[in-house]
C-alpha cells in the first residue's frame, strides 16, 4: 500500500483583506488538521499571512515569473517569495492560462525556475468543457503534464492539481468517478513517462468546486490525494474539507 499524505491547498485567488484573512488564519491555527495544508495568498498579503499562520501550515504565492529580477512590471520572482518566508507557488492555474493567456511553454519555464530557486510547486492542469465534450481530455492534460514534467528534476517538490476548467467556480463538480478516471490515467502517464517510483509517490489533487458536501466521496477515491480548493477555502467549511480523508 502506497501512503501518500493527504494534501489540501487553499487558493484564495483575488479575495480577502487583513481582517477577514486574519480571522481565517486564526481558525486554521486552532483547528485539528489531518493533512498537509498550503494556503495560496494574494501576493500583497504573503508576508502578513506567513507571519500570522502557524508554522505547521504552508503558504503559497499564486503565481511567479520565470526569472529572478528585472524590468518586469507587476511580476514577482521565486527569490522574492522565498525572502518573505514562503515556500510554495501555484503555477498553471486555469485562470492564468485562460484569463491571462499563459502558454504551456511559459508555465514550464516558470516551473523550472521556481524549483531551481527552492520553491515547491502546485502545478495545475485541466481541460475546458469543449475539450471534454470533444473527447480529448487525456490529450490535453497529458500535453500539459509533459511540459511540466520536462522541467522537474525533484518530484518530491511537486504536487499535480487536476482541475477540469468546466468545474471551477461553476458549482459543477466532476463526479468522483470522473475525477478518479483522470487521476488514474495521469498516474499511469507518469509511470510510463517519468518512473514508477514517482507515479507511486506524487500527489495528484483535485480542484473544481470542492465543498464540504462533495469532499468526502471525492477523497475516498484511490488516486485522489487531496484538493485544491477555491471559494470554499475562505469559509469555515475549509476545515471539514482538509479533514475529508479522516
Amino acid at each position: 500500500m502506497i501512503l501518500r499524505k493527504f494534501f489540501v491547498g487553499g487558493n484564495w485567488k483575488m479575495n480577502g483583506d487583513k481582517k477577514s484573512l486574519g480571522e481565517l488564519i486564526q481558525t486554521l491555527n486552532t483547528a485539528k488538521l489531518d493533512a498537509n495544508v498550503v494556503c495560496g495568498s494574494p501576493a500583497i498579503y504573503l508576508d502578513f499571512v506567513r507571519s500570522k499562520m502557524d508554522a505547521k501550515l504552508g503558504v503559497a504565492a499564486q503565481n511567479c515569473y520565470k526569472v529572478a529580477k528585472g524590468a518586469f512590471t507587476g511580476e514577482i520572482s521565486p527569490a522574492m517569495i522565498k525572502d518573505v518566508g514562503v515556500n510554495w507557488v501555484i503555477l498553471g492555474h486555469s485562470e492564468r492560462r485562460h484569463v491571462f493567456g499563459e502558454s504551456d511553454e511559459l508555465i514550464g519555464q516558470k516551473t523550472a525556475h521556481a524549483l531551481e530557486n527552492g520553491l515547491c510547486v502546485i502545478a495545475c492542469i485541466g481541460e475546458k468543457l469543449d475539450e471534454r465534450e470533444a473527447g480529448i481530455t487525456e490529450k490535453v492534460v497529458f500535453a500539459q503534464t509533459k511540459v511540466i514534467a520536462d522541467n522537474v528534476k525533484d518530484w518530491s517538490k511537486v504536487v499535480l492539481a487536476y482541475e477540469p476548467v468546466w468545474a471551477i467556480g461553476t458549482g459543477k463538480t466532476a463526479s468522483p468517478a470522473q475525477a478518479q478516471e483522470v487521476h488514474d490515467k495521469l498516474r499511469a502517464w507518469v509511470k510510463t513517462n517519468v518512473s514508477e517510483a514517482v507515479a507511486n509517490s506524487v500527489r495528484i489533487i483535485y480542484g473544481g468546486s470542492v465543498t464540504g458536501s462533495t469532499c468526502k466521496e471525492l477523497a475516498s477515491q484511490k488516486d485522489v490525494d487531496g484538493f485544491l480548493v477555491g471559494g470554499a477555502s475562505l469559509k469555515a467549511e475549509f476545515v471539514e474539507i482538509i479533514n475529508a480523508n479522516v
